[in-house]
C-alpha cells in the first residue's frame, strides 16, 4: 500500500471523506473530533502525557491549564519547541546529576522531615495485638538471625564460645567426672571429640584433666602438648608407677587445663602389662592419687580392646561412645557394647554407657539421617542432641596444634562441639556421678 503521509488514503479506501494528515497541528485533536474554526474554543484540553499528540506541537504550560483561542488558531513556532526541549534537557541533568557528599542544610532537613512524615506506620491490627500480648512479634519485624549479617553472627558465636570474661558458664557437677571416651572402631572421631569437649569446659570455667591413652599421641598434639621420645607420659605411670601430677602438663592458652601426654613408648605397654600385678587397675590407681580435684577427666582411648581400653574402662565411671553417621559404625557397636557390659560384670560395677554422641553428619546423605534415627532409637536419651557436622576447619586445627574451639570459634564444627558440652554439663548437674560417689 503507497502511504503518502496520511492514515486513510481514498485511492484505497475509496473514501471521499476529508482524510486526516500526520502533520495535523491544530490542539485538541483526537480520533472522530471536528476540526474547530477560528471562532470556536477548543473541544478538549490536551492530553496530559502526550500520548497521541501530533508531532510539532508545542507543550501546554501546565501553570496555565488552557489556551486561549489565539494561542489555539496561530501556528506553531519551531523556536519555542527548540527551548522547550532545551529546557526538559535540562531539567534531566538536573535530575541525574551524580550525588555528591554536602553537609544538611535547613532546606535538607525540611524533605528529611517530610520524607518521614510520609512512611507507612503500623497499622491498628498490629498496635492492639501488641497491647493484647507484648510478646507478639510481626511478621514484618526480622528476626536477629536476619537482621545481623553472617559476619556478625559468626563473630557473636566466636565471643560465646572463647568467653573472654572467664565465668563460669557451664554449671560444674558435685563430683568429679572420670569418662572414657572409647570405639574399637578408627576414625570415628574419638581424638577429636576428647580434644574439643575438654577445651570447651576448660573455656567455661570447669577444671579438666585429659589423659591420652592412644600410641600415636594425637591427642597431645591436639593441645599441643610436648610428646616426643624422652617426655614424662602414661606409660611411666602404668609401667614405673610415676605420680599422675610428675607427668600432667598445663595446656598452653587454656586455664585449667591440663594433659598427660602419650609417646611411642605406649605402644609397649600391651605387653609389658601382661605380667604386672593388677594390670587392669593401674590407671584407676593413678587417677586416684592425684592431689588436685578436677570437674571432668577425659580418657581418650585407642582403637581397640586391649589392656589400654581395658584400663581406661575400670578408671571410668561413665563412657561416651563417638559414632560415626555410617553402617560400619553401626556394626561394631554391640561387640563394644558386649566388653563394656563384661568390664561392668567383673571389674567395675559403677561403670555405664551415660552419653552417645554422633560425629561427622553429612545431611545432605539419607544415610547420615538413617543412622541417626536406628542410634537414637536404640539408646534413646543417651544420644545427644548436639550433632557434629563434617566441617574442615574441625580437620584443619591440629595441623595448628589447636583444637576448633581456639583455632575456628565461629565455625560450624566449633559450634556443635560447645553444644555437645554444654549439653553434658547440664546433665551432669541433674545427675551427679563420680569416681567419689
Amino acid at each position: 500500500m503507497h502511504d503518502d503521509g496520511r492514515y486513510d488514503d481514498p485511492r484505497v479506501t475509496g473514501s471521499t471523506s476529508d482524510p486526516v494528515s500526520r502533520e495535523t497541528d491544530y490542539p485538541s485533536w483526537s480520533p472522530g473530533a471536528t476540526r474547530p474554526t477560528d471562532g470556536d474554543p477548543p473541544a478538549a484540553l490536551d492530553p496530559p502525557s502526550g500520548a497521541g499528540r501530533p508531532e510539532g506541537t508545542a507543550i501546554p504550560e501546565p501553570a496555565s491549564g488552557r489556551r486561549t483561542p489565539e494561542a489555539s488558531s496561530r501556528p506553531v513556532n519551531a523556536a519555542e519547541v527548540r527551548s522547550t526541549s532545551a529546557r526538559r534537557n535540562t531539567a534531566a541533568a538536573v535530575r541525574f546529576e551524580p550525588a555528591v557528599p554536602h553537609q544538611p542544610n535547613a532546606a535538607g532537613v525540611r524533605d528529611a522531615a517530610a520524607v518521614v512524615a510520609d512512611a507507612p506506620v503500623a497499622s491498628t491490627e498490629s498496635l492492639a495485638a501488641v497491647a493484647a500480648d507484648p510478646t507478639y512479634v510481626s511478621r514484618e519485624t526480622p528476626t536477629r538471625e536476619e537482621d545481623d549479617p553472617p559476619l556478625a553472627m559468626e563473630a557473636m558465636r566466636a565471643v560465646q564460645i572463647l568467653n573472654p570474661s572467664g565465668e563460669v558458664i557451664m554449671p560444674r557437677p558435685d563430683r568429679t567426672r572420670v569418662m572414657c571416651v572409647a570405639n574399637q572402631k578408627g576414625g570415628v572421631g574419638k581424638t577429636t571429640t576428647t580434644v574439643n569437649l575438654a577445651v570447651a569446659l576448660a573455656l567455661h570455667g570447669n577444671r579438666v584433666l585429659v589423659v591420652d591413652l592412644d600410641p600415636q599421641g594425637n591427642a597431645s598434639t591436639g593441645l599441643n602438648v610436648p610428646h616426643h621420645t624422652g617426655i614424662p607420659d602414661v606409660y611411666d605411670c602404668l609401667i614405673n608407677s610415676v605420680p599422675l601430677a610428675e607427668v600432667a602438663q598445663a595446656v598452653e592458652g587454656i586455664p585449667n587445663l591440663w594433659c598427660v601426654p602419650a609417646t611411642i613408648d605406649l605402644a609397649g605397654a600391651e605387653i609389658e602389662l601382661v605380667s604386672v600385678v593388677a594390670r587392669e587397675s593401674r590407671l584407676d590407681r593413678a587417677i586416684a592419687a592425684y592431689p588436685g580435684e578436677f570437674d571432668y577427666v577425659f580418657i581418650d582411648c585407642p582403637p581397640s580392646l586391649g589392656l589400654l581400653t581395658v584400663n581406661a574402662l575400670v578408671a571410668a565411671q561413665e563412657v561416651l561412645i563417638p559414632i560415626q553417621c555410617e553402617y560400619y559404625a553401626l556394626e561394631g557397636l554391640n561387640q563394644l557394647i558386649n566388653n563394656i557390659n563384661l568390664v561392668r560384670q567383673h571389674l567395675n560395677p559403677k561403670l555405664d554407657v551415660s552419653t552417645i554422641l554422633l560425629t561427622m553428619y553429612d545431611r545432605r546423605t539419607r544415610l547420615a539421617d538413617a543412622v541417626e534415627q536406628d542410634v537414637r532409637n536404640h539408646f534413646g536419651d543417651k544420644v545427644l542432641q548436639a550433632v557434629i557436622p563434617r566441617n574442615v576447619r574441625v580437620s584443619e586445627a591440629p595441623s595448628y596444634g589447636q583444637s576448633v574451639m581456639t583455632y575456628d570459634p565461629g565455625s560450624r564444627g566449633a559450634t556443635s562441639y560447645f553444644e555437645a558440652a554444654q549439653e553434658i554439663a547440664e546433665r551432669g548437674v541433674k545427675e551427679p556421678v563420680g569416681r567419689n560417689a
